[in-house]
This record gives structure tokens, sequence and C-alpha cells, in this order.
């Protein structure tokens, strides 16, 4: 959005000085934790999901993920991978969480059974399982991706022993979906629920040791060179041709709109991990590009949006900014703010369509009113400086720029951070400050590291103090609370930043 004026120069030295990322080559990019539950203690066995998780446990170390796997584990035990899982995700690129056993609906909500489940009502559900609300928290925080693959849609396991009740009770007794499946989940923006059936169905076991629906994961995800879009879609195909159409799998929420790919070589994914999204979308192969069009023609806003940036590379012979205008219109009426965001910059600029102010505002606030971090963040710029029509309004801009922070917006945490070193915050001090240091950081922004290795003292000693204690409260430093930054700091800045594993926690 352009520099701010020079009083807010030092919370904003993000954009004046460029910095570029830190590469991640020391740190684990993706990350999958997989279960596979089947011996269980009290409700019938299962018999080919502790082979499928194998098979893709298997699967995913073979392309360079880091794996912790869970097989017949208790409920304690899966909660305390759970929780390690969500931490050691904040640093990672990509975080998977695949789930093979029995899972039901308990009041439009999905859990998952540990073996040790001892079930006798809806309540005994609820507190013995657990949710797939917990398994999206575990993955939330992941830097570009984050996925959870549940292949529990089995028939009730429980039976009349959690019938419906006949009146309606408190969310403790709610009923249970007695057909089988599970409830169509409702995952944040960015996030992908894949489910082995679409919600309400049932899935198959197969014939052999593997279900249908694992056999085409595994073999699709092992596939180099494919966008993780169409992989699933690939995916979805190869069960209804396995299964004759009688299982069709589905997946809820939506990945974020930049290209990812799950195989390949180091260098087949680092054609399209780079920050200019339109240059990242253009390396996609011809075919796929194809499948791509197809996909947008039928209505992916997701789809669209790759279209889009693709159109709009001016280094591409696709370029052609009024077609990725028209295609991010189209996203945009779909409901999707990184459309809308996109659409919004391109009115601002009049790049494509004619320039629009009144329309470059109103699609920014659009998006920002969806949650859209990048959206919500530039309209902090644009009321601090009052651009596109508005007046200046410096304590508005707070509000955004602390919206933006608090939706882990990395830009936005670390300037916020230094809105509040600078005493420019009501009622927040050292404290809050580090806390948004330390939550940038772990969002994978090198500003920190550069800037505290280069010029700490620009943030003040209180505030380095504070820094060091969320360190040290989080497992990463060990050394004195005395807010000098030297190679003991730098250090737990850097393990915590994710180029090492290792921690005290």
């Amino acid at each position: 959005m352009g520099i701010v004026p020079v009083s807010l120069r030092r919370a904003f030295l993000l954009l004046v000085l460029g910095l570029g990322p830190i590469p991640d080559a020391d740190a684990a990019e993706r990350l999958a934790l997989v279960v596979g539950m089947a011996e269980y203690r009290h409700i019938p066995a299962l018999r080919n999901t502790v082979h499928d998780a194998r098979r893709l446990s298997e699967t995913l170390s073979g392309i360079g993920f880091d794996v912790t796997t869970l097989i017949d584990a208790p409920q304690a035990e899966l909660r305390d991978a759970l929780d390690d899982f969500a931490f050691r995700s904040e640093t990672a690129d990509l975080a998977l969480i695949y789930f093979a056993g029995h899972g039901v609906e308990v009041q439009g909500e999905n859990f998952l059974i540990p073996v040790d489940a001892a079930v006798r009502s809806n309540r005994d559900i609820q507190q013995q399982s657990v949710s797939l609300k917990d398994m999206l928290a575990a993955v939330d925080r992941a830097r570009k991706m984050r996925i959870v693959i549940l292949d529990s849609c089995r028939d009730n396991p429980f039976g009349d022993v959690i019938a419906a009740p006949a009146e309606p009770q408190a969310i403790g007794d709610a009923a249970t979906r007695g057909g089988g499946g599970l409830a169509q989940p409702s995952p944040d923006r960015g996030t992908l629920v894949a489910f082995a059936a679409r919600d309400g169905q049932v899935a198959l076991d197969g014939d052999g040791d593997n279900s249908p629906f694992a056999l085409a994961l595994a073999d699709r995800l092992a596939e180099p060179g494919v966008e993780i879009s169409l992989m699933f879609r690939q995916v979805r195909d190869e069960v209804l041709a396995a299964t004759r159409n009688q299982q069709e799998p589905h997946t809820y929420g939506s990945l974020p709109g930049l290209p990812y790919y799950i195989a390949g070589a180091p260098e087949q994914r680092a054609e399209v991990a780079v920050d200019d999204l339109r240059v990242a979308w253009s390396a996609l192969r011809q075919e796929q590009a194809a499948q791509l069009a197809k996909l947008a023609a039928d209505g992916d806003p997701r789809a669209m949006l790759g279209l889009a940036y693709i159109r709009l590379n001016p280094h591409s012979d696709a370029y052609a900014p009024a077609e990725a205008a028209a295609l991010l219109g189209d996203a945009a009426a779909a409901g999707s703010p990184e459309a809308m965001h996109e659409l919004a910059r391109l009115y601002e600029s009049g790049n494509g369509v004619e320039q629009d102010e009144t329309k470059a505002l109103a699609l920014f606030e659009q998006a920002a009113d969806l949650g859209f971090a990048d959206a919500i963040n530039d309209l902090g710029f644009l009321h601090y400086q009052g651009g596109l029509g508005l007046r200046r309004d410096p304590q508005r801009a707070l509000e955004y720029f602390e919206r933006a922070a608090d939706l882990r917006q990395p830009q936005a945490m670390f300037n916020f951070a230094a809105l509040i070193d600078d005493g420019l915050v009501p009622g927040m001090g050292p404290e809050q400050a580090a806390a948004h240091l330390y939550r940038a950081l772990r969002a994978g922004s090198s500003t920190v590291l550069t800037l505290m290795a280069e010029q700490p003292t620009m943030f003040k000693r209180d505030t380095r103090r504070a820094l060091q204690a969320e360190l040290a409260r989080n497992g990463f430093y060990q050394g004195a609370l005395d807010g000098d930054i030297g190679p003991g700091s730098l250090k737990a800045l850097r393990v915590a930043y994710g180029f090492e594993e290792e921690t005290g926690r």
C-alpha cells in the first residue's frame, strides 16, 4: 500500500527495507500425524484401518514428510500427540492429519473414537473421544497449508446404546446419526477437510487389506508434480471408479490461493515456492493448467483465482489482465475473499479495469468483513494514510492492524508489536509487544530474526527482555532475562523460527 509517514517509520520498517524471507532449509516443511485405530476394546474392531494408516505413513515418509504414526492409541496418548503436533506445526509449511478408525456424529459435531472408549451414552462419546475441532486446532497454525483427512465414515458402532432421545435434551445427550457417516464440517478458510465418503455416507472397506480411499490417496499423494487441489480431485475420481460410484470422497473448506505440490523433488516444489503468486501459478504444467481451467468453468473459486494469477503475470504469454479481472469477479461473486482483495488492487491501480477507488475500497472492505487478513492489514494502512478517499484516522488504523495481527498476518504482527513498543497502543506494554513478536516469528516472519540480529535496539530493553521470557516459556531459551540479544538469544530465536527441531519443551 506504500510507505507510511516518518512518525511510524520504525513500526513499518518491513515495508521500507523490503526484507526477503530467510530460507527454511533446516525447518520441517511438511508434518503429518497418521492415526490408525482397529483393535477397539469395547466396540467392534475394524479390519483394515491399521493397514491403511501404515500405508499412508510409508507414502508420506517416502515423499519427505516428517511423520508421526499412532496405532491403536488410547485417548490420552492421542491427545498428547495432538498437542505436540499443534506446537510443531506452527513452523511447518503444511500440516496434515490422517485418521482411520471409528467416527460418529453427535449433534452435528464429528468425533473420532480412540480404542479405549467405553461408551454408554452420547455424553461418553464427547468426553472419551477427540473431535474434528480438536484436529483442526492442531493444524491451524501451519504457515501455508492445513489438511485433515478422515477415513472414518463407517457404520455407527454403538447401535441402540446411543439412540436418539425421545425429547430434545442438552448437548451432552445429543443424538448420534444412526445410519452411519459423518456430519458436514465447516473448517476455517485456508483449511481443507477431506472425507473418505461424502457427509452422511458410509465408506467401503474394499476386498483387500486397504480401503479404496486409502489406496487412491496413497497412489495420488506419491505422484510428483500434481497441484494439491487437482490431486484431491483425482482421488475422488479413482474411488468413484473403484467402487462403481458407490462411494464419493468429498472435500470441505478451502485451500489458500497459492499453488502447492505435495510430492516432487525440492527443486520442483521451489518452482512455485515464490512470493509472487503470478509467477507461482504460471509454473503450472500445461496439462494441469487445462484441468484448472475445467475446474474454473465448473465454478471452483480457487481455480478461478489460480487462472487469474496466470493472466496477471506480465512475463507470461497468457498475460491478459482484463480476463484476470473477469475471473476474479466471478470468484469474488462466489464468495472468495482473496479474489475480492486481488480485484480491489486491480481497481486501485486500473490494471485490466477502469480505475475506480470507490469500487476498490468496497472490495477491500468486503474481503475484510470475511476475515481476510491481508485486506484487513491493507485497510489499516489506508486509514492511517487517508488513501482511497478515506480521511486519515490513526485510531481506526490501529484497530485494523490489531485485527490483522490477531489473525496471524505476519507483517501485521510485527508492525503491531512495534506500535506497542512505541507506546501507541493504550493498555498494552512490553509483554504484549513480545507476544506479537513471538507469534510473528512462529508464523514465519523473517523480519524478527533479521532485525534482532542486526538492529536489536530498535525495540526497547523491556520488550527484548519480555521476548526472552516468551522464548523461555516455550522451551527455546535458558539464559538470563536481561534484554541483551546475544548468541544465546539469537540461537533461541532461530530455533523458535523453525531452523532446528530440538527444544526443551
